[in-house]
């Protein structure tokens, strides 16, 4: 893979006053400015590589695609950018009801995207922050590698393997159904298990075998339609694992379906 994020190209020779100025400027901005302005200015970077070498996941209802997007430096770049820009929800934002009890997320959550953009799920409205310049970057490369735009991204960190997501499905009104979820995965690499509505309980439960996948650091995984509309999707408890791991999933909300999901209390 080409590379994704370059260094400073080192100058031969002395450095004049205009460089010194120049350098001074740059200590000054976060590093994640810097981060965005050289992939901007780099034109060999902005031509990211095409096309993607994808994985085909298919089950009955299933249609998912799966590839290594970054590669390991990325990836920890990336990581490490996003450890100091995110700010994580707290108090009742980190609280979902689920048939009228109340409980913790087991996890940390924070949501970004472009202005006036919410996210309701579980009795949750969550509103968007700005884009961060490292959001961009990695929201820029989805789209490259896709074909698609997102104006939203959800945000899980999981500090280790006793965090962990339930079973559920991303089907919420707001979502634009002709666009599918694109997960990024960054840090420990995790399960991801899909299980197929019929095989869940009842009289009429039905004999599916469940999907899992082990998701990798810098792996992007695309969740196109139907998949939502018949699978549950989690990530399950998994104790021997001690680091820490940020899932990004990118969404495009419609703003006149948002409104329609959020009804009045």
């Amino acid at each position: 893979m080409d590379k994704f994020v370059t260094r400073a190209k080192k100058r031969v020779g002395g450095q004049s006053k205009k460089d010194e100025c120049q350098r001074e400027n740059l200590q000054k901005k976060p590093r994640s400015e810097v981060l965005k302005e050289e992939f901007q200015e780099d034109e060999e970077v902005n031509q990211f590589p095409q096309p993607v070498p994808w994985q085909k996941i298919e089950a009955e209802g299933l249609d998912c695609d799966y590839s290594l997007l970054f590669s390991k430096k990325e990836a920890d770049t990336f990581f490490t950018q996003l450890e100091e820009e995110v700010v994580y929800f707290t108090g009742d934002q980190t609280k979902v009801q689920v048939y009228g009890k109340t409980y913790s997320v087991p996890r940390k959550q924070a949501t970004y995207g472009d202005e006036g953009l919410m996210y309701s799920f579980s009795g949750v409205h969550l509103s968007a922050r700005p884009w961060t310049a490292t959001l961009e970057i990695i929201r820029d490369a989805v789209t490259k590698a896709t074909g698609h735009t997102f104006n939203f991204v959800l945000i899980n960190r999981y500090k280790d393997g006793h965090d962990h997501m339930g079973e559920h499905r991303d089907d919420e009104r707001e979502l634009d159904p002709s666009c599918p979820i694109a997960s990024v995965s960054l840090g420990a690499a995790r399960d991801f298990v899909f299980r197929h509505k019929d095989a869940r309980s009842g009289q009429n439960r039905r004999q599916i075998d469940p999907v899992k996948l082990e998701l990798a650091h810098g792996s992007l995984l695309l969740m196109n339609s139907p998949t939502n509309t018949y699978w549950y999707h989690s990530l399950p408890t998994r104790k021997k694992i001690k680091s820490p791991r940020i899932n990004l999933t990118f969404r495009r909300i419609v703003k006149q379906r948002q409104r329609n999901a959020i009804k009045p209390s």
